[in-house]
């Protein structure tokens, strides 16, 4: 396994851990705030957003990689 292939697996692998504490936060903070369904849901969609936006952007930039090559 090369440098590169373990940085991009380890990255990866990080992601993925910190994008699921990040969700288990929003739950916590919902939880004990007792916001209620409605409040988790709008906990969760602005939260939320800024984790589909890291997603989406990663995806997009797969994307336009693999066009260029």
């Amino acid at each position: 396994m090369t440098e590169k292939e373990f940085a991009e697996a380890s990255l990866s692998i990080g992601l993925v851990v910190g994008i699921s504490y990040m969700i288990f936060i929003i739950y916590k903070l919902g939880k004990d705030s007792k916001a209620g369904k409605f409040g988790a849901f709008i906990l969760f969609l602005a939260l939320g957003l800024g984790i589909f936006g890291f997603i989406v952007k990663f995806i997009i930039k797969m994307f336009l990689t693999s066009q260029l090559n």
